[in-house]
């Protein structure tokens, strides 16, 4: 392996977009189903004024005929109807475009009503008369949610064919030129350092350059190295014989074993000791190891992957990393955007958030209303895509409508502040108590955002992890099972 250092720049190659799906550009494209032409003319009027596309039907059988004829973007369908009813077209409708937004319209909204046909799948339910502001908005929310699905469908489609990516979405620049640099270095068996901020997707991209290598048939082995205990790291690393430690009842193989042949990613390896760090330098000059505890050496044939949240190279001058490492795992190294340099993207993820937790917990896609939308174009994300997922997964949570509203995003994302909220409920309480709940509140949370990653939460508040658990155990922080890595 060769020492020369590959530092690919991800402003150095032109991004190679797809070309758009026409069905996403131009005016949004709505089909009104009513009955009464006083109505009709009146949305119709209010929608062209909008700048929609608007096409009407006066019965569901020549709606049906019309949606089979185009694509709409949604359908304002009336509950009464002559023949056959909203409430009997809908599932219908549904059937023919699944995920396709509709917004009852009634002049007898009940409760009963609302709740059949948000159940059935309607989108949301408006009553005559309607507030024009209030609908249009409701209007343009669900279409922009529709528009967002299909182009991450989309998005995935082209990616998957293109470059084998899988569950990575972006089409901002940044990301394309990354993508570009990802299928062009995937082939070799060079080792790659990518770096990036905590919630950026480095292991989803360790999964594309392993997908698009030649090795995409043999496995595929993630580890946390700063997840596990670094009097275990060694074993779990390397295997260990019979007796070799006290707990060692049997043989077992290490993760470099399990890898042979494949891909081993080693994240946040910038918190290994430096005795670990020895020992994984002499694997990469001479793929040979030995298990703990053995005499025999092993030789492998593993691609490493490595990736870290912390500047390796600062790290190397305050003599915390190994020089001597840190030029053998970045022979390539990748740089991964934050969320707040890419946007554009912004929509999509939270788009394909939405419906995946949806999917998930069984219930209708919701909507983003515009005023959680701007939120979320306007936060600096310094959790990055991991804590827009989080917000989206509450989201969908805690949603009890069709749109997600900025009440259901966040406190950290709204601007809401744990000190206002403490002085109203504990107006008797001293300064010292209320100082002690907002540590209290803000560990809690930044736990939350990493998983319950102690080591990550430490140095994102830039603090020993041993000081970090001494803060929680004082302050009773509640633990909870790490989740979704």
């Amino acid at each position: 392996m060769s020492d020369a250092t590959a530092t690919l720049n991800i402003e150095e190659t032109a991004p190679r977009s797809a070309p758009p799906d026409p069905r996403l550009a131009g005016p949004a494209g709505v089909l009104i189903i009513d009955d009464e032409a006083a109505i009709r003319d009146s949305l119709e009027t209010l929608l062209t004024m909008e700048g929609f596309q608007v096409t009407t039907a006066v019965d569901g059988a020549s709606g049906i005929e019309q949606l089979a004829q185009r694509e709409f973007d949604l359908v304002l369908l009336d509950l009464s109807l002559p023949g056959e009813s909203g409430m009997e077209l809908l599932p219908k409708i549904l059937e023919m475009h699944p995920g396709m937004p509709v917004i009852m319209i009634t002049a007898f909204g009940t409760v009963a009503n609302v709740v059949e046909a948000i159940r059935a799948g309607a989108e949301n339910f408006v009553q005559k008369p309607w507030d024009n502001e209030k609908l249009l908005a409701d209007i343009r929310a669900a279409v922009a949610r529709k528009r967002a699905e299909e182009e991450v469908v989309q998005l995935k489609r082209t990616l998957k064919q293109r470059y084998n990516f899988e569950n990575i979405i972006g089409k901002s620049d940044p990301m394309l030129r990354l993508f570009d640099l990802v299928a062009q270095v995937a082939p070799s068996r060079s080792t790659v350092l990518i770096q990036g901020e905590s919630g950026t997707g480095k292991e989803l991209i360790a999964k594309a350059l392993h997908a698009n290598s030649p090795r995409r048939d043999k496995p595929f082995v993630p580890v946390n190295t700063g997840a596990v205990p670094s009097d275990l790291l060694e074993s779990t690393l390397f295997g260990h014989v019979k007796g070799a430690f006290t707990s060692a009842v049997a043989a077992k193989k290490g993760l470099f074993e399990v890898a042979n042949g494949g891909t081993l990613f080693l994240d946040e390896i910038g918190t290994m000791s430096m005795d670990m760090q020895a020992k994984i330098l002499r694997v990469l000059q001479d793929r040979r190891f030995m298990h703990l505890g053995g005499t025999q050496e092993i030789q492998v044939d593993v691609r490493i992957i490595a990736a870290t949240n912390v500047d390796l190279q600062v790290a190397v001058r305050e003599g915390r990393f190994r020089e001597d490492l840190f030029y053998r795992l970045n022979v390539i190294c990748l740089e991964l955007p934050p969320l707040r340099a890419r946007r554009q993207d912004i929509p999509l993820l939270a788009a394909h958030f939405l419906k995946m937790y949806a999917d998930e917990n069984g219930t209708a896609v919701p909507s983003l209303a515009p005023d959680a939308m701007r939120i979320l174009m306007d936060y600096e994300w310094p959790g990055n895509v991991r804590e827009l997922e989080n917000a989206m997964e509450r989201g969908v949570v805690l949603a009890t409508s069709s749109a997600i509203t900025p009440d259901l995003l966040p406190a950290s994302l709204t601007g809401n502040n744990y000190s206002a909220t403490l002085l109203d409920h504990r107006p008797d309480a001293s300064l010292f108590d209320l100082m002690e709940e907002i540590e209290r509140r803000i560990i809690a949370d930044r736990l939350e955002r990493c998983h319950w990653n102690q080591t990550e939460a430490a140095e994102y508040f830039k603090i020993p992890l041993s000081t970090l658990n001494q803060k929680i155990k004082r302050l009773n922080v509640e633990i909870k099972k790490r989740g979704r890595e």
